[in-house]
């Protein structure tokens, strides 16, 4: 199989299977997406939706979070990942929000990515769903089953992934290719032991192909 018939047969799967993929992440407008995301970071969506609703009631806009402090910010979000960085960051970015972009989440991904606690992965994500720019963001989800069905060819990092993929994936889908490969890994090609059995591109998949093979 050629990696365009691969990537063609995925693709087909997917918009057939998965066709209103989205973020799990729960949020009512682009401020409060990019708090959400960037407290995701090496954290789960569900950990991140159980504490969100006090942390957006107490610090509804930027001007409000940035007037606070990372310790207030901590009590909120204590229970994340690495908390005293992202209480800091998320201060930091509202700060910069009001001091730089009148108080509004910069829809270029240029421009997100100057706002502390944002990379590339989370520029991606914010332009892409926040504002429907073409955008496909790779994080440890989308690198593992990337690299597990051949969509790439062992890319070593996050931004090989990325350049390779939307080298072969069409514009159109880049953002939703974003949430179909995150839900396929998180739910059925899952990191230690993936659900090959369940699952419906397996016999587009080099990892499954291979294991068959072997056994």
């Amino acid at each position: 199989m050629t990696t365009k018939e691969r990537y063609n047969k995925v693709i087909n799967w997917f918009e057939k299977n998965m066709p209103l993929a989205e973020t799990e992440l729960h949020y009512s407008e682009p401020f409060q997406l990019l708090i959400a995301v960037i407290l995701a970071a090496q954290c789960t969506d569900k950990r991140v939706n159980m504490i969100t609703p006090a942390l957006f009631g107490a610090f509804p806009t930027p001007e409000v979070l940035a007037a606070s402090n990372k310790d207030a910010v901590y009590e909120y979000i204590k229970s994340v990942s690495y908390p005293n960085n992202k209480s800091k960051h998320l201060v930091e970015m509202a700060q910069m929000l009001t001091e730089k972009f009148n108080g509004k989440v910069p829809s270029n991904i240029e421009d997100l990515m100057k706002l502390p606690g944002v990379g590339k992965k989370t520029a991606n994500v914010i332009a892409s769903v926040a504002f429907n720019v073409p955008a496909l963001a790779v994080d440890t989800h989308v690198f593992r089953v990337s690299n597990r069905i051949g969509l790439t060819n062992q890319s070593k990092t996050p931004l090989e992934t990325e350049k390779e993929l939307t080298r072969h994936i069409p514009k159109k889908h880049w953002s939703k290719a974003h949430h179909w490969l995150i839900l396929h890994g998180r739910y059925v090609c899952v990191a230690r032991k993936p659900k090959c059995e369940q699952c419906g591109l397996k016999e587009y998949c080099k990892y499954y192909l291979c294991s068959v093979t072997m056994s």
